[in-house]
């Protein structure tokens, strides 16, 4: 079997109307992690699931899940799916919720009930579980959802927005059942808007922008290369050595000089000028572009060169 969980070599689609709402979208996702898909309203990022799963049609979709090509009928029943919208039929409880998903997925009487007890206690909805869906609050049902994607134990999970609307102590269980699943050596897609989660959980994470993915990797590779240091010295900084800076595209504030670079070894021409020019260098300091301030300079830069 592959690597990779999910491998796509062109993933397209062009709505009736012209609309292009992913615009052949390369992307692998590697067995066994977290892999976070973010980007702004109307990038595509429901799409690009629900394409995956069948749900909607690409317009071309080349590339396999689980090794096998994607809509491969028997390889669709090792997905889990919690949609962004969740909406399961009011007159039933919670449990009866995760019992139908069981038996949609051919699971008997005995596996239906030992393993509705362990996802309810997974969720922190066991107190719940016979209570109306009616009756629920917007987390709560994203609990009984996530346990529903989860009854059949899939290898690969797809959750669009799991933790929209979930109290903050629902999305510390939330993340803790997605920890856990990785743990477990599954997979897991989670397309979310809040960056600071996505930031502690995810493993690798891709950017969607107007249909394309503008930038993919682990959080520390794409965060590493937009880190900051800044050196300040001590000393009369020399003009030639100000004009140099400049030629390099860094910024000068009285005793500080700020340039962008992936590590520390990068900067090291600019400590060797310095200590050129007898200069005392007192601190240097490394500041790394956090998720959320990478998410917005990315989709700058794909914006001015589309």
């Amino acid at each position: 079997m592959s690597d990779y969980a999910v491998d796509i070599t062109s993933l397209h689609k062009r709505y009736s109307n012209g609309t292009t709402a992913l615009n052949h979208v390369q992307l692998q996702v590697p067995q066994g992690c977290i892999f976070g898909l973010i980007g702004p309203n109307g990038a595509g990022k429901s799409t690009l699931i629900k394409s995956l799963l069948t749900i909607i049609r690409p317009t071309l979709c080349e590339g396999t899940m689980l090794g096998k090509p994607i809509g491969h009928k028997p390889t669709l029943s090792q997905v889990g799916y919690l949609p962004e919208h969740a909406q399961f039929p009011a007159y039933l409880t919670g449990r009866e919720v995760i019992e139908y998903a069981a038996g949609l997925s051919h699971q008997s009487r005995f596996q239906c009930r030992v393993r509705c007890d362990d996802l309810l206690e997974k969720v922190g909805m066991n107190a719940h579980a016979h209570r109306r869906i009616s009756t629920y609050s917007k987390g709560m049902k994203q609990r009984i959802g996530l346990a529903q994607a989860l009854i059949h134990q899939p290898q690969v999970v797809f959750l669009d927005e799991p933790t929209d609307g979930v109290d903050p102590e629902g999305r510390m269980i939330m993340k803790g059942i997605i920890a856990s699943l990785r743990d477990e050596g599954r997979t897991v897609f989670v397309n979310s808007h809040l960056l600071s989660e996505m930031e502690q959980i995810a493993d690798r994470v891709a950017i969607l922008s107007q249909g394309r993915i503008v930038a993919e990797g682990s959080i520390v590779d794409l965060t590493r290369k937009k880190a900051l240091f800044e050196v300040s010295f001590i000393g009369q900084l020399p003009v030639r050595l100000m004009t140099w800076c400049q030629e390099h595209g860094m910024e000068i504030s009285n005793d500080r000089i700020r340039c962008h670079a992936e590590s520390a070894v990068m900067i090291q021409p600019l400590i060797d000028q310095l200590r050129g020019a007898l200069l005392v260098i007192r601190e240097i300091k490394e500041q790394r572009f956090s998720l959320e301030e990478l998410f917005l300079q990315v989709l700058a830069d794909s914006r001015k060169n589309p």
